[in-house]
C-alpha cells in the first residue's frame, strides 16, 4: 500500500462532510422507508459510485502516463504532483471555509453532468438494489471539488490501474459516512457544520497538501 492510497483513503474519510452535502440527500432519500431487502439500496448505490471513482481514476492516471512516456518529459510527474499539491491546498481551504475556489473548478463539470444526470434521473424510482448500482454508477460523475482533487493524485499514480486504486481508496474512505447518512443524518449534518471538526479536516490536508509540494519541488531540485 502505498502513500498515496493511504492519504486518499485519508481524504475520502476527513472530507464526509462535503460528501454528505454532495450526494448526502440522495443517500438519505433512498434509505427512508425502505423494506428489510431494499435496505440494500444504499448499499448498492455507493459500491456503483465507489466503481465509478474507480472508472475515472484509472482514464485519468492511464492517459496522463502514456502522455507522459510518449513525452518523455522526465519532470512531468514532478510537475504534476506539485498541482496536486496545490489542488490539495485549495480542498483545505473549502472545507475550512477560508476561501471558496475549488466551487469555481466545480462548475466546470456542470456542462458534462447536463448530458449525463437524466439517464439517472430515468431509473428513478429504485425498484431493487441491482437498479441502485447503475444509479451510483452515473451518479458518481455528479461534479465535485473533492473528487477532482483526488483525481489529481491519479493523474501522478504513473498508471491506470494506480489511478483506480487511488480512487477506489478514496471512494472507501467516504463509504461510513454516506452509509450512515440516511440513518443518522441529524448528528453527522452538526458534525459537518462544526467550527472546530471542519478546522481540524482542512488543517490536516493543509499540512499533507504542503508536504507532497515540497517533495515535489525537491524531486524538480527546486530549493529555497
Amino acid at each position: 500500500m502505498t502513500p498515496d492510497w493511504i492519504g486518499a483513503f485519508v481524504i475520502g474519510l476527513v472530507g464526509a462532510g462535503h460528501c454528505m452535502g454532495m450526494c448526502g440527500g440522495i443517500a438519505s432519500m433512498l434509505s427512508i422507508g425502505q423494506n428489510a431487502p431494499s435496505k440494500l439500496i444504499p448499499l448498492f448505490y455507493n459500491l456503483g459510485r465507489i466503481t465509478s471513482y474507480a472508472v475515472i481514476g484509472a482514464l485519468v492516471g492511464g492517459a496522463v502516463s502514456s502522455i507522459s512516456q510518449v513525452s518523455q518529459l522526465n519532470d512531468a510527474l514532478a510537475w504534476l504532483r506539485l498541482f496536486a499539491a496545490l489542488f490539495m491546498v485549495l480542498l483545505a481551504c473549502y472545507i475550512g471555509r477560508w476561501w471558496h475556489g475549488l466551487l469555481y473548478i466545480e462548475k466546470l463539470g456542470q456542462l458534462m453532468w447536463k448530458r449525463i444526470s437524466p439517464a439517472g434521473k430515468s431509473l428513478l424510482p429504485l425498484k431493487s438494489p441491482i437498479h441502485a448500482l447503475p444509479f451510483g454508477l452515473i451518479w458518481g460523475w455528479l461534479p465535485c471539488g473533492l473528487v477532482y482533487s483526488t483525481l489529481t493524485w491519479s493523474a501522478v499514480s504513473g498508471s491506470a490501474a494506480s489511478g483506480a486504486l487511488v480512487m477506489l481508496m478514496f471512494g472507501l474512505g467516504t463509504l461510513p459516512a454516506m452509509l450512515a447518512v440516511g440513518h443518522s443524518a441529524s448528528v453527522l449534518h452538526r458534525l459537518q457544520n462544526s467550527v472546530i471538526f471542519r478546522h481540524i479536516v482542512a488543517v490536516m490536508l493543509l499540512i499533507y497538501g504542503l508536504y507532497t509540494g515540497y517533495g515535489a519541488l525537491s524531486l524538480l531540485s527546486i530549493t529555497f
